[in-house]
Order: C-alpha cells, then structure tokens, then sequence
C-alpha cells in the first residue's frame, strides 16, 4: 500500500530539525488523508452493534462503513514503519499489514464456516483490482489528456504474476472436473494446500526482489515509531472487532436483502478492505502518475492471490474449515476473463 500523505515530504524535511512527538505523530495521523472524516462511524457501530439491539442490516452498514477509514490507518501506520526498517523488511510489512484487513474478514469468516464467502471475497477481490480500479483510473485520469504512459516492463511483469495467480486456481477446477462427482474432496484439498505453499514461497521470492529498490531517500517517518507500532496495533484490534460483527450479520443481511452469499463476497466485502487503496489509485492517475496507480491496483491483486489466498487456505486447514483453491466453473471463468483484459490493456 503507499502512503498518500501529500505533506509527507514537507513534514519530513521539518523532521530533520524537530523530531515528531506523540502529539505531532497524531495530528500528521489524522490529516493525513479525508478518508479519516469517517472514523467518526467507528463508535457508532460499536455502540449500534454492542449496546443497541438493532438490525443485521444496521449492524452490517455501519461497520461495513467503519472498517474504511481503519484500512486507511493501517496502510499509513505500516508505510511509517516501513521507512525504518529498510527495503526488504518493508516491503514485507506492506504485504502482510497492508492485506491485514482482507486476512482478518477471511479468517473471521472461515470460523464462522462461511466457505463460499471467503472464496467469493478472494475473487472479488482480484477482480475489483485489475477491473474496477483500473477502469477507473484510466477514465478519470484520461479525461484531461490524449494520451498517458506507463512502464511497459512492469505490466509484463504483473502479468507474468497474474498468470500464475490465475493458473493457481485453474489447477484445482481441472482436476475437479477428472473425478466423479461422488468422489471424496479430500484429493482437491490436499492439492490447494500443496499449490498454497508453493504460492506463498514464489511470492516472498519475487517480491522480496520486485521491491528492493523502490525506496525513496527523501522520505522520512513523520510519526514516532511507538506511535506507529501503537496505532497498528490498535487498529488491527479495533477491525477484528468491526468484522465480527460485520460477518455476523451477513445472514441476516442476504435474507433480508433477497441476495446470495456470493454477491456479499464478490461485490460488497472486497470494497471495504480495498477501498482506501482505490482512492489512492483514482488519485495518483488525476494527476497522471500512471506507474503509481497501477503498481498500486495490481499489487494489491497479487497480493490477495499470491499471500492472502494461500495464507487463508492454510489456516482453514489448521482450523480444519475446508477451504480449497478450487472455484466454481463460472467463477473460475470470470478469474480467467479477468486477467486477460487486464493483460490487453497492458499489452507484452
């Protein structure tokens, strides 16, 4: 995730004389993006959700709302300790913190049982990335301009990933298909948990050299390191609370609202913890920084299929939640429709 506080480069400069206090790492805190404007949901859905007896269509909204700025909060507080601790270490706390709150959904929804949730939140996920942010950043960004560049090795390489990303949860389907219908599923789980450390190994191995050199000298921690181990801490809490709640009330919230698990994972539950990056996204392209925003949309695609998906699988094995990597014929489609437009808008 990148941090897309604006005043992070002047703030640091005035680092160099002043170092930031408790009380400045909270007021940079909070101005660091309008997103935060919604953090005033958090103890409404607390109260709504704890001591309000009220709808699972309430419970639902407003921590579904609430988790926003949260997400916002935790990519900030990484990005702060990721400029303290070096290329490598960094770009592993944005991969594991910055997908903190898709891991925290999915595992919450795992112990509830809710399978097809999980699975339809990972694909949803991809998708918003690689379609809807990109779409959008295309769009918006190209309305004032005839024509915008990006870096040509980078897309190649993304889509590289993406196939794999993609193959992953191709394998699972095709051997599906082999066996009679009436057969044990024991064979496709054992399969998705060997295909899920492979992907979790190739993915710490390429990212570790995708991203040890993006890093910018001129940019200096504009909070204290208590503070941004604080602040991580406490958010990653305060969102496991939220999504308890919220995947609470998701049955009650498809009966009420005549719709199907899927479309919850699919559509609504990828917006919540991919919703700060998007504006990120739409933003960076505005203002036709056109490497940023896609590095940013597609990473977070590989991100939840290269270390969210595995790591999720993994989990529901320890937790003994059958969870595969194997997707219903549609969806299994949809992921490979997917990844091929986003490969011919960005052509090898």
């Amino acid at each position: 995730m990148t941090n897309s506080n604006e005043n992070a480069p002047l703030l640091g400069e005035q680092s160099h004389e002043r170092p930031p206090t408790l009380w400045s790492s909270f007021k940079v805190t909070m101005k660091s993006s309008f997103i935060n404007y919604l953090l005033i949901f958090v103890p409404i859905a607390i109260a709504f959700s704890t001591f309000i007896k009220s709808s699972d269509t309430t419970v639902f909204t407003l921590n579904f709302i609430a988790i926003i700025p949260l997400a916002k909060l935790l990519g900030f507080a990484t990005e702060e300790i990721a400029l303290r601790s070096g290329s490598t270490i960094g770009a592993l706390l944005n991969a594991t913190f910055g997908n903190a709150v898709e891991l925290i959904l999915g595992i919450i929804a795992l112990k509830e049982g809710l399978i097809r949730v999980v699975q339809a939140s990972i694909l949803g996920s991809i998708i918003s990335n690689i379609l809807l942010v990109l779409g959008f950043c295309f769009f918006l960004g190209g309305i004032t301009r005839s024509e915008q560049n990006f870096n040509q090795t980078a897309a190649q390489t993304s889509c590289s990933l993406l196939a794999l990303t993609t193959l992953s949860l191709l394998i699972p389907a095709a051997f599906s298909s082999t066996i009679p219908k009436d057969s044990p599923t024991h064979g496709i789980l054992d399969l998705s948990h060997g295909t899920s450390i492979v992907l979790l190994i190739v993915y710490l191995k390429t990212h570790n050299h995708l991203y040890e050199d993006e890093v910018d000298e001129d940019e200096v921690p504009t909070t204290t390191l208590g503070f941004s181990i604080g602040l991580l801490l406490a958010v990653a809490c305060i969102v496991s609370l939220h999504a308890e709640y919220l995947v609470g009330a998701i049955e009650g919230v498809v009966e009420k609202w005549g719709i199907n698990e899927t479309f919850v994972g699919i559509i609504l539950l990828p917006i919540v913890g991919n919703a700060a990056e998007h504006v990120s996204s739409v933003t960076f392209a505005m203002k036709d920084k056109m490497n940023l925003c896609i590095g940013i949309a597609v990473s977070s695609s590989l991100q939840i299929g290269l270390l969210v998906t595995p790591v999720l699988v993994l989990v529901g094995w320890m937790i003994d939640q059958p969870l595969s990597l194997y997707f219903e014929n549609f969806e299994t489609m949809v992921g490979q429709i997917g990844w091929k437009v986003h490969c011919y808008c960005h052509p090898m």
